[in-house]
């Protein structure tokens, strides 16, 4: 889980700096010149980078990623935002799925007791998480997790073996022999094959 502390003063300007992402090229990398390049010489605005990079926007050397590329597609953008919300202030939806402004008390006791802030700290903290939420959409389910996306179906987890015995038709006692077919499942992932085999040495060579 997570909640960033992240939070800039200037909270009321944020919809107007994300219109400037929307609208300008990506920089290489995202600097307080830039800022003062779009007209923000206040040093209040300096609080946008880790803002930024809390959302995902930014590398930690403040190269923009490929949320930031992806956000600057205005169709995209309130979706974009909403998913990276989701992740910097993941505690705050497990508390309630779609915050609203009826909830602001119960969120800046959230970000007092996590971050030990004092009132106006939270206070801010939430503005500024509110802020952001008014620039996303969350009508849209997040995605499944990477790893959810490259499991197999329980179906296709296991090997498929077949096992065939043989009985000699020669005198004396008969020996068994044993035809082993391993259906294998469909995945690039090898650690599949290193457990598959690892269990065949175990279970039938060993």
């Amino acid at each position: 889980m997570s909640l960033t502390n992240a939070y800039v003063q200037i909270y009321g300007q944020l919809p107007e700096v994300f219109a400037r992402i929307s609208d300008g090229a990506a920089p290489d990398k995202f600097t307080t010149q830039h800022l003062k390049d779009w007209g923000y010489a206040s040093s209040n605005y300096r609080a946008v980078i880790p803002l930024l990079k809390a959302l995902g926007f930014l590398s930690s050397d403040g190269s923009p990623t490929s949320r930031y590329h992806e956000y600057r597609n205005t169709a995209n953008s309130k979706r974009i935002m909403g998913e990276a919300i989701r992740e910097a202030y993941s505690d705050l939806f497990t508390i309630k799925a779609k915050p609203s402004n009826g909830d602001r008390q119960l969120i800046e006791g959230k970000f007092k007791s996590t971050h030990n802030a004092s009132p106006t700290t939270a206070k801010l903290m939430a503005n500024t998480f509110y802020a952001l939420l008014d620039l996303a959409d969350l009508s849209e389910s997040p995605e499944p997790k990477s790893e959810a996306k490259i499991a197999l179906k329980p179906a296709e987890s296991q090997p498929s073996v077949i096992a065939t015995e043989i009985q000699s038709k020669g005198h004396g006692r008969p020996s068994l022999h044993y035809n082993i077919q391993i259906h294998l499942p469909a995945t690039k992932d090898i650690e599949v094959f290193n457990a598959i085999f690892k269990s065949l040495k175990e279970h039938l060579l060993d």
